[in-house]
C-alpha cells in the first residue's frame, strides 16, 4: 500500500488516486500534530456570494480542473471567489455567517463580502494525486503543491489548489509587543 508524505509527515494507511477517498475522521486525526503546529494564515480577497437554493448543484473549478461537486441541502451561500479561476462553492448558512462579513452589493444577484476567518495548512507534497471525502461527502481531489486546510476550531479539513491558495491567502499578521 502507497503512503502519502505531507510536509515530511507519513500518513499511515491512507488510500491513494485509484481507491476510496481519505475520511474526514482519518484525516483530522492524522493531520492533527501538524496543524496544531502550522502557521495562520487568513484569507485576505473579498469574496462574492449569493443565496444557494436548495437543490442546487455547484461543481468546483480551479486551475488544475474539477476539484469537486457540491449540492445545496440546507440554507447556505453560493461563494464565488475573485480568483482567476472564480471557483464557486457551497458555504453552509451558519459556517458562512460565522467566517464573512457584508462589505457591498455587487448587483441584484451577488454581493462583496469580507473574509473574517483564519486557518491552520499542510501542504502537499507527495508525488501522486489521492481523494479525500469532503466535510460535506464528496469526493474531492488533492495534488503536489496543495493544501490541506483547517478553520482554527479543526473541525474539517478540505483543500485549497496551489494557485487559488496564494491568490486568496496570507501569513497572520501577528501583534507586535
Amino acid at each position: 500500500m502507497k503512503k502519502l508524505i505531507l510536509t515530511g509527515f507519513l500518513l499511515s494507511n491512507l488510500l491513494y488516486a485509484n481507491s476510496s477517498p481519505i475520511t474526514q475522521e482519518k484525516l483530522k486525526e492524522q493531520l492533527m500534530p501538524l496543524l496544531k503546529k502550522s502557521s495562520t494564515y487568513e484569507k485576505f480577497k473579498p469574496i462574492l456570494a449569493r443565496e444557494g437554493q436548495i437543490g442546487e448543484t455547484i461543481k468546483t473549478f480551479t486551475k488544475d480542473g474539477l476539484e469537486t461537486t457540491n449540492k445545496v441541502t440546507v440554507p447556505s451561500y453560493i461563494v464565488k471567489n475573485t480568483t482567476d479561476a472564480k471557483e464557486e462553492y457551497i458555504v453552509t448558512k451558519e459556517k458562512f455567517e460565522k467566517r464573512y462579513t457584508f462589505l457591498k452589493k455587487e448587483n441584484k444577484i451577488w454581493s462583496f463580502f469580507k473574509p473574517i476567518g483564519e486557518i491552520k495548512v499542510v501542504k502537499i507534497k507527495n508525488e501522486d494525486d489521492f481523494f479525500i471525502l469532503a466535510p460535506w461527502g464528496e469526493k474531492m481531489i488533492v495534488k503536489k503543491g496543495d493544501f490541506l486546510i483547517s478553520p482554527l476550531d479543526y473541525s474539517e479539513v478540505y483543500r485549497i489548489a496551489n494557485k487559488e491558495f496564494f491568490e486568496t491567502y496570507k501569513p497572520k499578521e501577528r501583534l507586535q509587543k
